[in-house]
């Protein structure tokens, strides 16, 4: 451990001398060889041998992307390195390449300067390469680039040396074309990489071998030559001539910015403040001694410490014992320990400073994107994130006795990864949770069922229906199972434009307490009359009950009960009891006993209830399905594709544009259609397509699957095949 202790010396050394200081990312495809490059450089800084880098894959340290072979999560390193005589100081964090995860990197841009993009020299660009490029570019951090297993061109594809070069520049073409398309307006020249400007270099991580311009110039070696040791797999003599380190050590150095450089260009995009503040000045010139300044872009769950808030800081100096603000929580708290981190050990440290990154416990309820400060300032712009949850799973704990143990576990996975929605499922007492794809939910629940030792049960992906009717029922008596008591009651469907109002809040929902005359007023102008306005007693779930009798004696006693009873049927339905949306229940009349002994729940709650589902179901019940608005970009080559798959998925084609060499596709797409749909869109695009989504709404499920669709309700919820009939509820 000595030896972490004293690197965290000599970068402590280094943090403040801010020109040799280097925030960078290593980001690629999945599979293009950045955690086994990442290990050259771990080797460099001494903390691995130098004969086990590129094995190890030290920073792949969680025992799934040991088993799988791929980066799961973002991990951060900070080396010291001597190069030419001077100290310098990179603060490296290798990302993941599967979609699944991509809201790692996204996450990571926010924190680096700069990026060494890695592109595999057999596949080329892929459509991960494109997004974690275009990614790095809206945040502003400056690309290099690294060509990996080049071997393979020579040893596998046997290319000569000149169709070598041309496969070469094609990949070169194909990333300056990105970089030209997505970089700030005033850098689409000066961050394009060549060779000859030296931004390029190629090798094989692999076999730690590396070359770029000036590498060869320094060793005086050619393409010529390095093309025959790789043919004749004399790769010793390769390492000792050009190291993969020393190339990309040389690189990072010479073409990635400092933060002082860096934060000029990069704080007025991401944060709106005003530049002439105090905070806005020392951001800008990343000063140590200005106020405190940082933004989380990661949160790790620690048994022990609690929450470490991973942080790259913009101004000032942060030390143990320092009260921090919270922007979302509007509230301070108080550092009690900071730290570097060398992979997987966190290492205590005295200080961070301005330009750096650094761990910080002990913030309480921090999050990712919060912005931490010494005092209260205008918070940084959220972290957007590529791809919202699309798919929702049922989750649930084999035994009662983790229920409390798993609350715990899924709030933590939750904070340190945001792009995952966990809620409670109040009507079924399961708990759901939503991720961006179906790999990255496998993760989760091997994250809970393994690494913390919870049994669970999950369910396939499932979808919440709703239930509605399409035309005015008629008046139905139910009678309490005493005879003593009668309720005339109706249905209707609620007019759209209450729904509408409902929805964006300017009617509110709740039951209607005293004489609500601003309620009445506002349902008078969307089209109720008066009388039926002022009979409103409960607006629940987008569903309304109105009181329509006249001098109906005790009602007000048996009002609550009325109320229950309303709640219950609107939560589920009579068809597949799923919830009811958009449906009016009008009380006509009533008779009711004179003593309260005869006019309990017992008697009130199915006398009211059973009326309710009668007349709902002579109306005619229907489901409602959940969709979403999906924007697809996809070159103009798979547009046809890609609406071929949609039309197969009942998808309605709201816009189609052309923007240079993409086509911007825009659908509404059943949720029930998406599962498994990011996999065949990319097969359909061969993986080119990027696509985005947003919740839609409710619409009618098409008449020839309601059929279908009811019974697989029922049948998961236990239920009788077939949904009751009317009479089922009439005496």
């Amino acid at each position: 451990m000595a030896k972490k202790e004293m690197v965290v010396e000599e970068v402590q050394k280094i943090m403040e001398h801010l020109e040799n200081v280097r925030n960078i990312a290593i980001v690629a495809h999945v599979d293009h060889g950045k955690t086994t490059l990442t290990d050259s450089l771990v080797a460099r800084a001494g903390l691995i041998s130098k004969e086990l880098a590129g094995q190890q894959r030290v920073l792949d340290f969680e025992e799934q992307e040991q088993k799988r072979g791929i980066t799961i999560k973002s991990a951060n390193i900070s080396l010291g390195f001597h190069y030419e005589g001077n100290d310098y100081l990179i603060n490296l964090i290798d990302t993941p390449g599967h979609v699944d995860f991509g809201g790692h990197v996204t996450r990571a841009m926010r924190a680096v300067d700069g990026v060494v993009l890695v592109v595999d020299a057999v596949e080329g660009v892929m459509p991960q390469t494109e997004t974690v490029l275009r990614q790095a570019l809206k945040e502003r951090a400056k690309p290099v680039m690294f060509i990996n297993k080049v071997d393979r061109l020579i040893n596998e594809l046997k290319l000569t040396p000149q169709q070598m070069m041309e496969r070469l520049a094609k990949i070169i073409a194909g990333v300056n074309k990105i970089i030209k398309g997505s970089a700030p307006n005033e850098f689409k020249e000066e961050w394009q990489v060549t060779v000859e400007n030296g931004k390029v270099a190629i090798g094989s991580a692999f076999q730690k071998w590396a070359i770029s311009l000036s590498s060869m110039k320094r060793h005086n070696i050619t393409f010529k030559e390095i093309y025959d040791l790789v043919q004749q797999n004399k790769l010793k003599e390769l390492v000792d001539k050009s190291p993969v380190d020393d190339v990309l050590l040389e690189m990072v150095v010479k073409h990635l910015p400092n933060p002082r450089v860096a934060q000029k260009y990069r704080v007025p995009v991401l944060w709106h403040g005003d530049l002439e503040s105090e905070e806005g000045k020392a951001m800008l010139s990343c000063d140590p001694n200005g106020p405190v300044v940082g933004v989380v872009f990661g949160v790790v769950h620690d048994e022990h410490a609690g929450e470490v808030a991973v942080v790259r800081l913009f101004s000032g100096k942060v030390r143990k014992g320092d009260s921090l603000y919270l922007a979302s929580k509007l509230a301070y708290s108080k550092v009690q320990q900071v730290a570097i981190y060398m992979g997987p050990d966190r290492i205590q440290a005295d200080f961070v400073s301005a330009g750096n990154i650094g761990a910080l416990v002990g913030l309480k309820d921090v999050y990712v994107g919060e912005t931490i400060s010494a005092k209260p300032i205008e918070p940084f712009e959220q972290i957007k994130h590529y791809s919202e949850p699309v798919v929702t799973k049922s989750i649930e704990a084999k035994n009662s006795k983790d229920l409390g143990k798993l609350i715990e576990v899924l709030r933590g996975i939750a904070k340190e990864d945001p792009t995952l929605k966990v809620e409670l499922n109040q009507e079924t007492g399961e708990h759901l949770i939503s991720g961006m794809g179906e790999l990255h939910l496998e993760i989760i629940e091997y994250k809970i069922s393994q690494e913390k030792g919870i049994p669970i049960v999950t369910s396939p992906p499932i979808v919440v229906y709703r239930e509605t009717i399409t035309k005015e029922g008629p008046v139905i008596e139910g009678k309490s199972p005493n005879k003593h008591n009668k309720f005339y009651i109706k249905v209707e469907p609620l007019p759209k434009e209450v729904v509408e109002a409902i929805d964006k809040g300017e009617v509110p929902e709740g039951r209607v307490k005293g004489k609500a005359q601003t309620l009445v007023e506002k349902l008078v102008s969307l089209g109720m009359s008066r009388d039926e306005a002022k009979g409103v007693w409960d607006i629940y779930n987008k569903n309304m009950f109105v009181d329509a009798t006249k001098g109906v004696q005790y009602l007000n006693e048996v009002q609550e009960l009325v109320l229950q009873a309303f709640e219950e049927a609107m939560d589920k339905g009579p068809l597949a009891q799923e919830k009811v949306s958009g449906v009016k229940v009008v009380l006509v009349d009533a008779v009711l006993h004179e003593d309260n002994v005869h006019r309990g729940p017992a008697q009130i709650i199915p006398a009211v209830k059973r009326p309710i589902y009668a007349s709902m179901l002579k109306a005619g019940v229907i489901l409602l399905e959940p969709k979403l608005k999906v924007l697809i970009q996809v070159p103009h080559d798979y547009a046809g594709n890609v609406l071929n798959l949609t039309n197969g998925k009942r998808g309605q084609l709201l816009n189609m544009e052309q923007e240079d060499e993409l086509s911007k596709i825009t659908v509404l797409l059943p949720v029930a259609e998406t599962f498994g749909f990011s996999n065949e869109l990319r097969s359909a695009s061969q993986g080119r397509a990027i696509w985005y989504q947003e919740y839609w709404g409710y619409e009618p499920l098409p008449k020839d699957i309601q059929v279908k669709t009811v019974r697989a309700i029922r049948q998961r919820k236990g239920l009788p095949e077939e949904p009751p009939k009317p009479e089922d509820f009439m005496e």
